[in-house]
């Protein structure tokens, strides 16, 4: 009985809905696989298998584009499938291009395999981990949604950037690059079963035959509703240079004297205040405003500390620890993103998951649009214009929130009050 309390009680006060708990445990195990090579792969096509900068880009901007078209169908196939049924099958998808893209592609160096099996690997997370945000988003109230987007943004970071780049980093040495992706397949699959088998929440959904109808109403809901379209573009900036970065930063840092086993420590502690950052800005955002912490903390807080992030090492002479603390600056800052998973779906009274698929599609064409602006901008702007395309685009996000505003049909997000007294 009181350990039954305590469990009540610590849902209740950390705001973790205790009905997804097992889901939200899922999203972690899975992103851990999905981002085991996400710091270390592009130095290593570079400098261990040969491939230009510019391939390596391209690679990752083909996969990119594949995780935004997946992205996008998320909060479709959440709806017209069911969110068990879109998750496995993005757990399909992802065994299925690893199996190519490892045991084929890079197996041989062979370009156009590794292009192929790598755009198929695209597919997979977003269905599995984007659709589950579709599935909180229709489970938890307006009132605590901040929040549980909060620890949405927690488990699918964690996994991502902290597991995912501190296990690598440890893996490596042990198992090597190629083993060490084949890992991959046994932790997606472990956090399979705790989010879609283990986890017993139920979520009720209309059936709907007609799938194409659904794809012209998501795609109508950016017409109709501006706002929505707004959120995708704002979405897009927010980690648009966290897909750039891991692209040639570890190049650019090698200059300074950093290894990639640095890089990856740099990269796994960023994220690991990213994700503490997560769960304080869904709270800051329920309460200073959604609008208010996306604006300031997200976009002017890291447009500035991308470029200081930038600059560091130059300014310190390469040392590891400014470097670093300029770093987890940034990746804090990066949290203040957090509410608009929850602004942009309160925008709508129906059709959630619509509105939902376009701040995916926002999220997936960030892994597209990152290094398409290294491969494009690289050669002719070098390490410092790309630095500064990415510090714009955060200030432009800045203003570009100040007009995703809620209809009043809709109700004031939190902390309106306080917005309306002090700005």
């Amino acid at each position: 009985m009181n350990n039954h309390l305590n469990s009540v009680g610590f849902f209740a006060k950390t705001g973790l809905p205790k009905n997804l708990a097992w889901g939200y445990l899922g999203i972690l195990i899975f992103m851990m696989g999905d981002g085991v090579e996400q710091g270390w792969l592009s130095p290593y096509l570079i400098h261990d298998r040969g491939l230009t900068i510019e391939q390596s880009a391209t690679l990752f901007s083909v996969y990119g584009l594949t995780v935004a078209i997946s992205s996008f169908l998320s909060g479709i196939l959440a709806e017209g499938l069911g969110v068990r049924k879109a998750m496995w099958t993005g757990f399909f998808l992802f065994m299925a291009g690893t199996f190519g893209f490892v045991g084929l592609g890079l197996k041989e160096l062979d370009f156009n395999v590794m292009l192929l099996t790598y755009a198929i690997r695209g597919f997979g997370y977003p269905l599995f981990a984007y659709t589950f945000l579709v599935w909180i988003t229709y489970r938890i109230p307006q009132t605590k949604l901040g929040t549980a987007v909060g620890w949405f943004w927690f488990v699918f970071t964690g996994g991502l950037n902290v597991f995912g780049a501190y296990y690598s980093s440890w893996a490596i040495g042990r198992l090597g690059h190629i083993n060490t992706l084949w890992t991959s397949l046994f932790w997606v699959s472990l956090g399979t079963l705790f989010a879609l088998l283990i986890n017993r929440d139920r979520i009720e959904r209309t059936r709907s035959k007609d799938k194409l109808r659904e794809l012209a109403d998501s795609i109508k809901i950016a017409v109709n509703e501006p706002k929505v379209f707004l959120g995708g573009i704002v979405r897009t900036i927010n980690t648009t240079a966290q897909f750039a970065f891991p692209v040639f930063m570890p190049i650019y840092f090698e200059k300074y004297g950093f290894s990639t086993s640095d890089w990856l420590k740099i990269w796994g502690t960023i994220f690991t205040a990213n994700i503490v950052f997560n769960l304080i800005f869904g709270f800051v955002g329920d309460r200073l405003g959604w609008r208010r912490t996306i604006s300031l903390f997200g976009g002017i807080g890291c447009g500035i500390t991308t470029l200081l992030f930038y600059y560091s090492p130059r300014l310190s002479n390469g040392n590891f620890y400014i470097v670093l603390i300029s770093g987890v600056l940034w990746g804090a800052l990066l949290a203040g993103y957090v509410p608009l998973s929850a602004l942009v779906p309160s925008l709508v009274s129906k059709g959630k998951g619509a509105a939902m698929a376009f701040l995916n599609l926002g999220a997936g064409l960030s892994v597209f649009a990152g290094p398409l602006i290294v491969r494009l901008f690289i050669g002719p702007a070098g390490n410092a214009g790309v630095i500064w395309i990415l510090a714009i685009l955060y200030f432009l996000s800045a203003l570009l929130t100040r007009f995703i505003t809620l209809p009043k049909t809709t109700g004031s997000e939190p902390g309106q009050e306080l917005k309306t007294a002090t700005i």
